[in-house]
């Protein structure tokens, strides 16, 4: 039987553990040279439309969905009629074009007239796509997140999913409890799997979930460029260069961890996805989001970022934070633009 502590507590380690969502082995083989490979991809991705993109920067950038009541109802009126929006924040998801319409009203409100939301990355997605966004004030800048969206056969969202930043970021301190609560779990085989080298972004997404995640951190790294930026929100700083991503992925390479893959967007250079992770043992998941960004010149990740669902919701120091600051969302801010991207 687990008490509501520990329910709690998993849940907690769960988040954490969403480090190694980027972190799990990869493989495949392709008969095609690298160069046509990457001169395809290139072309691909400045050919093409994409609906879910252009969508989400007129709604954000143009109408002000977050920060003005005419960009609330203008992102109502772009949804369809049974959508289903995860706000990570709520407790329950939002369901119906009416009462997202609603909750994207309330969100202005509670803004107070103060600050807008910034969009800091946004993927090539055309059904689908995510964007990384910052809470903006003044001259500060606060809360970060990441948004998922995609779209039904008719242009309209039909589905969203929106994590805040976690404000207290736990680092390596639930790393040991993240191995006690799995310390039963028994080994499994390495996944068998035909080594590739996919140079679009969702392929790369799926490469890593889908096929060989549990196998070779070795494969896994060959995923990434030298130039790599993580941010990983359960951290307060940012791993850099391919070293430190190593590290970080061996240390959470062991038995009773699952990510399950749930969504994955459409995006060419950047791509976004949505997971839960699964940690045996335990009865609750946690919901997460990962914003992949390519290199144009190495077609391998260069910039990620991983936000996991907070145990509590709403999270008491977030609903504090939004209280207290209602534009920036966070206790403290810091001066605009001295996280470019986001980071």
């Amino acid at each position: 039987m687990w008490s509501p502590f520990a329910r709690v507590t998993v849940v907690a380690v769960l988040a954490l553990s969403s480090s190694v969502t980027n972190g799990f082995s990869l493989q495949r083989s392709s008969s095609a040279s690298s160069c046509t490979l990457l001169r395809a991809a290139s072309s691909a991705s400045s050919t093409r439309f994409c609906r879910a993109k252009e969508l989400i920067k007129e709604l954000v950038e143009d109408s002000k969905c977050f920060s003005s009541e005419s960009g609330a109802k203008a992102f109502g009126e772009a949804c369809a009629t049974d959508i289903v929006y995860e706000d990570c924040y709520e407790p329950q998801p939002i369901v119906g074009q009416l009462d997202v319409t609603n909750h994207m009203l309330d969100k202005v409100a509670q803004r107070q007239g103060r600050g807008d939301v910034r969009l800091d990355k946004i993927s090539d997605g055309d059904m689908a796509c995510g964007f990384a966004w910052t809470w903006i004030s003044g001259n500060e800048e606060g809360l970060r997140g990441t948004t998922f969206i995609q779209l039904n056969d008719a242009g309209k969202i039909q589905y969203v999913r929106e994590i805040p930043e976690p404000l207290y970021k736990p680092g390596n301190l639930t790393l040991e409890l993240l191995r006690a609560v799995t310390a039963d779990a028994e080994p499994k085989p390495p996944k068998e799997y035909e080594q590739q080298t996919p140079t679009v972004a969702n392929e790369v997404a799926k490469y890593l979930f889908l096929e060989v995640q549990g196998s070779s951190v070795d494969e896994s790294m060959r995923m990434f460029d030298d130039k790599i930026k993580y941010r990983d929100f359960n951290y307060e700083e940012i791993l850099s260069g391919l070293e430190e991503v190593r590290g970080f992925i061996a240390d959470f390479s062991f038995p009773g961890i699952e990510f399950r893959p749930e969504r994955f967007d459409d995006g060419v250079d950047s791509t976004c996805f949505t997971w839960e992770v699964v940690l045996e043992g335990a009865p609750d998941t946690i919901k997460g989001i990962s914003f992949y960004e390519l290199s144009p010149e190495s077609r391998k990740i260069v910039y990620v970022r991983d936000v996991p669902e907070s145990a509590i919701k709403p999270p008491i120091l977030g609903k504090l934070a939004r209280q207290s600051r209602p534009g920036l969302g966070v206790f403290q801010g810091v001066p605009k633009g001295s996280r470019p991207g986001g980071m």
